[in-house]
């Protein structure tokens, strides 16, 4: 039963001023092993995505709305990881578990849209390939640096513009204990498990949101490869039609990964489920997801490739 203390908390708003975070549980030894795992991976993931920024600025090859793209997947990548593994890093050695409800919330935002504009940034990535694969004739004109320019901005103010509502709603909630959080990071289902006040605004906000920008950009690329495999299986030639498929391969093969996690995680309808499993999938999309992108471009790029030889040689 509810104590009258409670009660005065709900009635002057959010009692708790901040929030513990559990991490990953285990031994010393164990805790000690992740953080040097996520560690490395943190520092593999900014030095390859930077790499990347820094080859294709240096390279004259590279000035092409594909790798402008690339280049804004690659700084959004950087700072998505950032928002994420220092402070986990911090939970799982026990210096820094707690947080307080402001950065908490302010967290929340910070990654729900870099998140939501890479959803908005992996369709227009597959936008470009279709024109350049099923227009190269007119491709030069019709994706050219002012519509580039524009699709990543639209991108980038879509994806924080989709989450600005739903972060306000969740800044609303009133949480009243307890204040433990079960995760190394301040996720939406997180902060729903805590409330004790209605959360159904948040839930169907989170719902409507993860259609609108997961399923939507999804369904978008989709039929975009739906167009570039059909346009590369009427072109005769075996080796025209790898060469196409290999212009494509490492964005698709990016896409995967990233929209299997991503509807894992928020596409459903009740938020408040499954939170250990909620962390293994967070641990990929915000870890592993941001390592594995320069790798794939890098490795099934033929242009990155010769880029990248021809800047060795230069040193």
């Amino acid at each position: 039963q509810m104590d009258l203390s409670i009660w005065k908390d709900m009635a002057n708003g959010t009692s708790v001023e901040e929030f513990i975070l559990l991490g990953f549980p285990g031994t010393w030894q164990f805790r000690v092993s992740l953080v040097v795992v996520f560690a490395l991976m943190y520092t593999l993931t900014v030095i390859g995505n930077a790499s990347i920024i820094a080859l294709v600025w240096r390279s004259s090859n590279l000035h092409t709305p594909m790798y402008f793209f690339l280049c804004n997947l690659s700084f959004l990548e950087i700072w998505y990881t950032t928002g994420v593994v220092p402070k986990a890093i911090g939970v799982m050695l026990g210096t820094s578990q707690t947080i307080s409800f402001n950065v908490c919330i302010l967290q929340l935002f910070f990654l729900l849209s870099l998140g939501s504009t890479e959803c908005f940034l992996l369709s227009v990535m597959a936008y470009d390939r279709y024109l350049a694969i099923c227009y190269p004739l007119r491709y030069s004109s019709l994706m050219d640096s002012v519509l580039s320019v524009r699709l990543a901005l639209s991108s980038w103010l879509g994806g924080f513009m989709a989450i600005s509502v739903l972060a306000f709603l969740t800044s609303r909630l009133t949480f009243c204990g307890p204040d433990v959080i079960n995760h190394f990071l301040c996720d939406i289902d997180s902060c729903l498990a805590l409330s004790c006040s209605d959360t159904w605004p948040v839930e169907l906000a989170t719902f409507l949101v993860s259609i609108i920008v997961v399923v939507a950009s999804c369904v978008a690329t989709l039929v975009s490869y739906m167009y570039i495999i059909s346009s590369i299986l009427r072109i005769q030639s075996a080796h025209g039609r790898k060469k196409a498929f290999s212009t494509c391969s490492a964005h698709l093969s990016v896409v995967t990964i990233w929209y299997g996690s991503t509807m894992f995680l928020y596409v459903k309808p009740s938020a408040q489920n499954s939170l250990d499993l909620n962390k293994i999938a967070n641990t990929f999309n915000t870890v592993v997801t941001p390592l594995l992108n320069p790798f794939i471009y890098t490795l099934r790029n033929k242009e990155v490739q010769l880029a990248l030889r021809r800047a060795f040689q230069k040193k």
